[in-house]
């Protein structure tokens, strides 16, 4: 049994043809049929059935592919540990990025590897905390930058804190609620569209906390979107409020509001438990922990 044949395996697997997956083997589809016959005398049983034109895992199959593709992701991973002695400056970096992540440092991110010229290679995806960690279960991303309070325990997962930003009302400068001398009461605020990305369950314990069931985010917010840099945009454009770290939109005023917000996004970077992290990732947290400084 060789890599080569689990390779074969997973790829028939996955596709379900063997002319796909011949094709993905950049095989001739006799040669993967003998490849996987040749595995099937191996292990002393059937390991596909042939259901009209699609292949399919037999149980045997089915156990056999699950320790396959671990065999195959920790060879790659091995493959990787060589490559990494090339240090952080070269090598691919896949990064997702939440939506407060992504804000601040999306920008700064791509600025620091485009300084550092040629060999480091940076992909970015934004989105929400479930779609980015079944990218990064999927072996997609290497780390995520996330709201830790958004991330549900898991044993797969390795969540390091990388710091805290306080949180609170914002709007344009010369909004009207500005002109007011004293703290406002949230009531006030709700006269005007409230804007939000997707607020995790503890920022929203916050929220009815201090101002009561109409608080939650459910109620209050009218305008939600996963991109908090284009809620910046719409907030500085209109006289919408905007729920948000103040760090994101250094352009808008802070309302005053009693009793304060009080709130905190905690970001963590995440990673997958027992992999090895890509050198270039130690830039990531470097430049993380500065921004959230």
């Amino acid at each position: 049994m060789t890599l080569v044949q689990l390779r074969h395996l997973i790829s028939l697997a996955d596709t379900g043809s063997f002319s796909r997956a011949a094709e993905r083997q950049h095989l001739t589809q006799p040669a993967l049929s003998r490849s996987i016959a040749a595995l099937e005398d191996e292990v002393g049983g059937r390991l596909f059935d042939r259901i009209g034109r699609r292949a399919e895992p037999t149980p045997l199959g089915r156990e056999l592919l699950t320790r396959a593709r671990q065999l195959v992701a920790d060879a790659d991973e091995l493959v990787a540990q060589g490559q990494a002695v090339r240090g952080a400056r070269a090598g691919t970096l896949r990064v997702g990025l939440g939506s407060g992540p992504g804000a601040l440092l999306t920008v700064p991110l791509l600025q620091r590897v485009a300084a550092q010229g040629q060999g480091l290679r940076l992909e970015l995806r934004r989105g929400g905390t479930a779609l980015l960690v079944d990218a990064l279960r999927a072996r997609a991303l290497d780390a995520l930058v996330v709201d830790a309070y958004s991330l549900p325990p898991a044993p797969d997962l390795r969540c390091e804190i990388i710091g805290e930003l306080p949180g609170g009302f914002l709007c344009r400068r010369g909004h009207p609620l500005l002109r007011k001398r004293r703290p406002l009461r949230f009531a006030e605020l709700q006269a005007w569209p409230i804007a939000a990305t997707p607020l995790s369950d503890a920022v929203a314990a916050v929220l009815m906390d201090r101002y009561g069931p109409e608080a939650h985010p459910e109620r209050c917010v009218t305008l939600r979107g996963d991109d908090l840099a284009g809620l910046v945009e719409a907030t500085a454009a209109s006289d919408a409020v905007l729920i948000a770290v103040r760090a994101a939109a250094p352009g808008l005023a802070e309302l005053r509001v009693e009793p304060p917000l009080q709130a905190v996004a905690r970001f963590g970077l995440v990673t997958l438990a027992g992999r090895s992290p890509p050198p270039a990732l130690a830039l990531l947290r470097t430049l993380a922990r500065e921004r959230c400084a």
